[in-house]
């Protein structure tokens, strides 16, 4: 059983070596070393993930200026995606 509080610990670990990085949950995994075989705990280890990183960012950042609100920026590009083209055939394709 993985804690929340070992997840963020790990976070942290990262955001310390490299505040820019972008941590995911299989860096999460591997340094746990452990898997995630039915990824059904993958959604909560993003939501930890993006929490801390905005924790940690907020105690780092001198001026409100310099705060980048991570999940306004995620919700943006999620946006974006939506609209594209996904990797699959388009519904007008018909098998013969």
């Amino acid at each position: 059983m993985i804690t929340d509080k070992e997840i963020e610990e790990i976070v942290l670990g990262f955001l310390r070596a490299d505040p820019w990085q972008l941590v995911v949950p299989a860096m999460v995994y591997r340094e746990l070393e452990r898997r995630a075989k039915c990824s059904g705990c993958v959604p909560n280890v993003v939501d930890i993930i993006v929490k801390t990183t905005e924790n940690y960012h907020m105690q780092q950042a001198r001026t409100p200026g310099e705060l980048i609100d991570v999940r306004a920026r995620l919700a943006t590009l999620k946006s974006k995606r939506i609209g594209g083209r996904r990797e699959r055939r388009s519904t007008s394709h018909r098998a013969a």
